[in-house]
């Protein structure tokens, strides 16, 4: 690997990372992102994080504002829309396609299991989080890097909407056991069931964060 190609692995790697920090809501929506504080958390160079940082703004989630810096990206309500009705085409298909006994089952069983965990712990933001690897691992019922590395970007985006919206215990609370029954349809083999489930349950999500989020109305990035 020649130096160029060294820097862009560095550069995808810190990019990742960020992605992660994003989805794991460990880093908030509206946030300025602080590059000697990056630098030293993730291990990078100056060089190597603008990289990443420019990675990050082309797939809008990170935005630059003139003379004032980098900052984590708001969505606005068509981009939730947006964010949605991708997340329709991929899960739902990937859900109705998959065949029987796929790993990911036992990553979308293990991610029940801590969502019941945060409940009973009051986190919500941890159930939040189990929600999202919930989500991922239908993804990976696909069996596609490429539709893997989409979802990834549309967590993210997500994640930031979730990021505005107070109460967590409203927003997260109800999908445990939905996707709980998600769950049970798809291991007994239901794979209509389990689509028609999740279908049902992603416009419900939606309407929900859509009327969380109109009250709240952020002044939006992307």
């Amino acid at each position: 690997m020649n130096a160029a190609d060294e820097t862009l692995d560095r550069a995808e790697r810190a990019a990742s990372s960020l992605r992660q920090m994003i989805v794991a809501g460990e880093i908030a929506p509206g946030q300025r992102l602080s590059e000697s504080a990056m630098t030293e958390r993730l291990e990078v160079s100056r060089n190597t994080l603008r990289e990443a940082f420019r990675m990050l703004t082309a797939e809008r989630l990170l935005t630059r504002r003139p003379n004032a810096g980098v900052f984590v990206a708001i969505p606005s309500l068509a981009s939730i829309l947006d964010i949605y009705r991708v997340r329709r085409m991929i899960e739902v298909q990937a859900l109705r396609a998959a065949p029987g006994r796929h790993p990911a089952g036992a990553r979308m069983r293990e991610a029940v299991e801590r969502a019941l965990v945060g409940r009973e712990a009051g986190d919500w933001a941890a159930v939040g989080t189990a929600n999202m690897e919930f989500h991922t691992a239908i993804v990976g019922l696909a069996d596609s890097e490429r539709l893997d590395r989409v979802y990834a970007n549309v967590s993210a985006e997500l994640r930031l909407a979730f990021g505005f919206l107070e109460d967590l215990e409203y927003l997260h609370a109800p999908y445990i056991e939905l996707n709980q029954r998600v769950l049970e349809l798809h291991t007994a083999g239901d794979t209509e069931g389990a689509a028609q489930a999740l279908d049902e349950y992603l416009v419900r999500s939606e309407r929900t964060v859509l009327a969380a989020y109109a009250r709240i109305a952020p002044e939006p990035t992307i």
